[in-house]
């Protein structure tokens, strides 16, 4: 190391001061420091090691459906989980928890048996500050000449705070990503010009210069230029391909040329190429109508196609089937683990693969598993054979870790830390509501205007007694209005909702809490929005030892607001959305100030968008099922066995009819077919409504069969 004595005196000042070293004198301090590097503000090599287990929400049956007509129904008997080597996964959650459970515990056994994980591609957001919204349609009209639409804020940029922020981001769950990846497996990055040349860089090092393929350059030629920029349209879109090793799989792909072409046929004689030629001395020739394909994949936007499900950052099948055709086999496993309205999983399901998807956001997951379902139905009308899936979530866990709560300790060991979380849990919530925190008798935490806010557990489903006691609590204490704020509700809670409200004169609203809560840039710019609790009305009709259900009701436990007054406090220019009298009404005032209403759901069938039926409900081991993994790794408990870890759950849905909406086909069926249960006896029959809004409500109903009593 050479240093001046004046060098040396001015590293000292600054060290005596507090201040960051002049750059110049990296090298000369740590000579091992590469020569070019990466560097931003809060750059670390720290990487998340949290175990959350998973809990298993809901297995979809799409392998094999109830029957429907006079051929017959399938049992109940012949409907529970069935042993298999792996269960296709999706995971509703934050990917960067997630990834560090699917790594570190005791998924990544199942990862590993199935063959290792072979192929990661990922679309993650990459435009830097910027809230995207997609389309929600309602009811039967979605195709009419002005469709009814809703502005969901689906896909929100969280680390929108600038580049340093995105690439701290994307580098530790690269990191933990590249852990993930098998030997012979690939990573494919999907970037536009915005980030691609930053994240070049971090893939180097995370993976290794020598890790890097290929650029693939997407080339989509349909886009419609903006001639209104002094500059050319940017056309293309950037795929950063990695391998974990030189050992990796890679199958050629190709393209079809425009007009086919004649090729001399050679063959290799003494290790030299020598043209082939007829008995006549006459070279051969033959005819190739493809070539093979080089980096650069043209593949047009999505624009009318019929896949298109309108997410702004969809990508067009044929260019995710592409990247699976080269770098895996049929069976092999592959993940994305931002996967939106899931793409990557549709084409891997159609090529046979098994698949792993991740998301944070609940319209994604609901997109994604009508997508998946109707993949399979067209995959079983061709004969050919499609898994089902489990739809899985970390849930209070994940809860736990975002407060600071060690999520692997038991309810004992974070008692104490608990209550010192719960004040923040609280304001948190609150200051996303709108409400003021005031004292008040218990349980309630705050006021909205005149209503009362009770706030749910951070880690528990609402239940039936704590509505009791807010009910009892709010009649002594003169509140006429209550709203509930919670993240998970027990099942069909609208009986109480009634009876207890009805006599008393209190109006009651449950509401969600949405997971983007603990997102602070949300919470900030007012983006959160908490939705109603729905009620479900199910009527199963018993015919000997058959029952069809038939969805009779739906609606919201939503205290409506005066749209008078909201439409006063628009501002020219806006819209929002309010519930009148069971209706989702749209308020809007134009930029001169003139104000319209406009009711978008006309009847209660508007409000909903998929429904489904579990008709063996709590039976056939779904207990077993309720949390899927029961110990970490004795290297992530920390001396805790995560085995006596219990928070509540709720019941396991295996999801075995459904009846929902697409964008081309707008109709429901409000009545199951029959199902036939091989046993007499009692029977729970669970229905699952998810609404325009991917909000998911569940209603119980018992059913006897073999005998005329139904019990609802």
């Amino acid at each position: 190391m050479r240093l001046s004595d004046r060098d040396k005196q001015l590293i000292k000042d600054c060290i005596d001061r507090g201040e960051p070293l002049p750059s110049r004198f990296k090298l000369a301090l740590f000579p091992d420091t590469p020569e070019v590097e990466l560097i931003w503000k809060g750059k670390s090599n720290e990487v998340t090691n949290v175990v959350l287990p998973f809990r298993s929400l809901e297995r979809v049956n799409v392998s094999d459906r109830v029957a429907i007509g006079p051929k017959g129904s399938r049992g109940a008997e012949s409907r529970g989980p069935r042993p298999r080597s792996w269960t296709n996964k999706l995971i509703w959650g934050d990917n960067k928890p997630a990834l560090s459970s699917l790594n570190n515990g005791p998924m990544r056994e199942e990862i590993e048996a199935s063959g290792g994980l072979k192929l990661i591609y990922i679309d993650p957001p990459f435009h830097l500050g910027t809230d995207f919204s997609i389309g929600v349609q309602i009811g039967e009209d979605g195709f009419s000449k002005r469709p009814v639409m809703i502005d969901e804020l689906a896909y929100r940029d969280t680390w929108g705070r600038g580049p340093d922020a995105y690439l701290s981001m994307m580098r530790e769950r690269l990191m933990i990503m590249r852990d993930l990846l098998s030997e012979d497996g690939s990573i494919w990055v999907h970037c536009d010009w915005k980030v691609n040349f930053l994240m070049r860089a971090v893939m180097d090092e995370v993976f290794g210069a020598g890790a890097f393929r290929n650029e693939i350059v997407w080339y989509y030629t349909n886009k419609i230029p903006d001639t209104r920029k002094r500059q050319y349209t940017n056309s293309t879109d950037t795929i950063l391909y990695y391998t974990r090793s030189d050992n990796h799989i890679f199958h050629w792909q190709y393209d079809k040329r425009d007009k086919p072409i004649k090729v001399s046929r050679m063959k290799k004689v003494n290790g030299k190429k020598i043209y082939i030629k007829d008995e006549q001395g006459r070279g051969l020739y033959v005819v190739r109508e493809e070539r093979t394909a080089d980096n650069v994949w043209k593949f047009p936007l999505l624009h009318a196609q019929p896949e298109i499900l309108g997410y702004p950052t969809q990508k067009p099948e044929q260019l995710i089937q592409r990247i699976i055709l080269t770098a895996s086999n049929p069976g092999d496993l592959v993940s994305d683990f931002f996967c939106g309205s899931g793409t990557t999983l549709a084409v891997a399901e159609k090529l046979g693969r098994k698949w792993i998807g991740c998301d944070a956001g609940r319209f994604a997951i609901h997109t994604t598993r009508k997508r998946l379902i109707g993949v399979c139905r067209e995959l079983q009308a061709k004969k050919r054979p499609c898994g089902d899936f489990e739809i899985l979530s970390a849930g209070p866990y994940e809860r736990r870790y975002w407060m600071g709560l060690d999520p692997i300790l038991s309810a004992e060991r974070t008692s104490a830390a608990k209550r010192l979380q719960e004040s923040r849990y609280i304001d948190l919530v609150l200051s996303a509501y709108k409400a003021d925190r005031l004292v008040l008798p218990a349980p309630f935490h705050g006021k909205r205007g005149s209503a009362a806010v009770l706030i749910g557990p951070l880690d528990a489903p609402v239940s039936r007694e704590l509505l009791t006691e807010v009910v009892a609590s709010a009649s002594a204490h003169g509140f006429r209005e209550v709203d509930v704020l919670g993240f998970e509700f027990e099942a069909d809670l609208r009986p109480i909702v009634r009876d207890l409200t009805k006599e008393r004169g209190i109006g009651m609203s449950l509401k969600r809490i949405p997971q983007d809560i603990f997102d602070t840039r949300a919470v900030s710019q007012d983006q959160v929005q908490f939705y109603p609790v729905g009620h479900v009305e199910a009527l199963p009709k018993v015919t000997g030892n058959t029952v069809s259900v038939t969805l009779a009701d739906f609606g919201v436990f939503y205290r409506p607001e005066d749209p008078d007054a909201l439409s006063e406090k628009l501002k020219p220019g806006t819209s929002l959305l309010t519930v009148d009298q069971s209706r989702l009404v749209k308020l809007a005032k134009d930029k001169k100030g003139r104000t319209s209403r406009d009711v978008l759901t006309k009847k209660w069938t508007d409000w909903i968008d998929y429904w489904a039926v579990d008709f063996h409900y709590g039976g056939h081991g779904h207990d077993d099922r309720k949390e899927s993994y029961r110990c970490a790794p004795k290297e992530a408990r920390r001396g805790e066995p995560f085995c006596k870890t219990v928070l509540p759950v709720l019941g396991f849905f295996d999801s075995q009819w459904q009846s929902f909406r697409t964008r081309k086909a707008r109709s429901l069926e409000l009545t199951t077919p029959e199902y036939a249960y091989q046993v007499p006896g009692r029977y729970r029959i669970a229905v699952r409504v998810i609404d325009i809004f991917g909000n998911e409500i569940d209603s119980v109903v018992e059913v006897v069969v073999g005998a005329k009593s139904v019990v609802s």
